[in-house]
């Protein structure tokens, strides 16, 4: 025969689990037994609300920066500059082979068209190819030699590969190269940009 007092010793009883005999109504953590995301899990009597379910975040080693540099960058900007090249070359081969074979048939068309294609994607792949890479050298070094990584390193470096990729044609094509690498790099600097100029000068 129970008592109300053996009634209420069992109520508060509460049975040891996994990680001891915690309890969603244990005032001195005063963790609540609902929240807005969800029950306290049964398995690890943790209240989901206080796990961070937002974005992932990384352990970022002290004094590095938290975003990739140039030089993480570095051979994939290189890589996927020859790969955009091949293509377009090739595209651009296609075209040309197509309107210079036209009046070819049979295995001797598909030949000069697979010429042509190899032909021009190589070439177009080098011409890229190098072009990346003088400028990401250039951007490297100048945020080496600087110690920052802002816009203005872009810009020098868009400019100084424009300046040296037409060095050999001599001063007026020279300029213009420099004036195409400036006007390029200014403009991807404006469209990486663009949401802080528009807070900026409050442009919803």
């Amino acid at each position: 025969m129970t008592t109300d007092s053996d009634t209420m010793d069992q109520q508060a009883f509460q049975p040891p689990g996994l990680f001891g005999s915690y309890s969603g109504n244990n005032g001195g953590l005063n963790f609540s037994g609902t929240s807005s995301l969800g029950s306290i899990s049964p398995y690890m009597n943790v209240d989901p609300s206080y796990l961070n379910l937002g974005e992932p975040q990384f352990i970022v080693p002290s004094g590095q920066a938290r975003t990739r540099g140039r030089f993480e960058f570095f051979f994939s900007h290189i890589g996927g500059s020859v790969m955009a090249g091949a293509c377009y070359g090739g595209l651009n081969g296609l075209r040309i082979s197509l309107s210079e074979t036209k009046d070819l048939k049979g295995k001797v068309k598909f030949s000069q068209v697979l010429t042509l294609v190899t032909k021009q994607g190589a070439s177009s792949a080098n011409v890229v190819g190098v072009v990346a890479l003088m400028y990401s050298l250039f951007g490297l070094g100048i945020s080496w030699g600087r110690g920052t990584e802002d816009e203005l390193n872009t810009i020098a470096a868009g400019t100084l590969t424009g300046l040296l990729y037409k060095s050999s044609a001599g001063i007026p094509k020279m300029l213009r190269g420099g004036a195409a690498g400036l006007g390029l790099s200014t403009a991807y600097c404006l469209y990486q940009s663009r949401d802080r100029l528009k807070a900026s000068i409050g442009i919803n």
